[in-house]
């Protein structure tokens, strides 16, 4: 069963977004998001947070699936990863992480990598396009003139790319922006390395 953990930034925009939300199975909301969500017509199947941005009137009508955590080291969305955790939940799409302050998104992007460690299957949506973070060599899903961003968090992590137009082989990204604006050439690619962990950024 997929799990939906919608952050409490931009509420989702895309036709695309909007239609997994409306069929979702299971919606877990970080704290403020859920009044967005009922406000789309859904109700939220778990709200996790600090509730500082819950109004009152939903702390009570949701009491019932509200999972407080006054814990000031983590995030809204890390604490609902960690729900999810908890609850063995392990297909997880995250909407919502972006779209607004430039600080929170970097930090929820970067906390991509450290959630892919901890839970199997786990990526994150935007509007305009989805992100994996992946640990080991991959195949990908695409679509020819598809672009596609790759990113490094560990400058030594070697890449060789199978399938995009800008060959990449055995190279080390040592900054962000090296692996960005390539394009798949068939109806999939591969990166192979080893050691680390890559962003790999799609257009929808």
């Amino acid at each position: 069963m997929q799990t939906i953990i919608l952050a409490d930034g931009a509420f989702p925009k895309n036709e695309k977004l909007l239609s997994i939300l409306r069929y979702a199975e299971r919606i877990v909301c970080c704290d403020g998001a859920a009044e967005k969500l009922l406000d789309f017509g859904r109700e939220p199947d778990a709200i996790v947070g600090d509730l500082d941005s819950l109004p009152e009137n939903l702390k009570v009508s949701f009491r019932d699936r509200i999972f407080h955590s006054a814990d000031q080291e983590t995030n809204d969305l890390t604490k609902a990863v960690h729900y999810c955790l908890m609850k063995d939940y392990q297909n997880i799409t995250i909407l919502g992480a972006t779209g607004k302050r430039e600080d929170h998104t970097l930090g929820n992007i970067s906390l991509l990598a450290e959630y892919s460690k901890i839970i199997g299957n786990i990526c994150l949506m935007t509007d305009y396009g989805r992100m994996d973070a992946v640990r080991k060599s991959k195949n990908f899903e695409s679509i020819p003139g598809q672009q596609v961003s790759i990113f490094s968090l560990t400058p030594e992590t070697q890449i060789t790319a199978h399938g995009l137009r800008y060959p990449i082989k055995e190279r080390n990204f040592t900054s962000w922006w090296q692996g960005t604006l390539n394009e798949a050439v068939a109806d999939n690619f591969r990166l192979e390395f080893e050691n680390g962990c890559l962003l790999v950024y799609r257009l929808w």
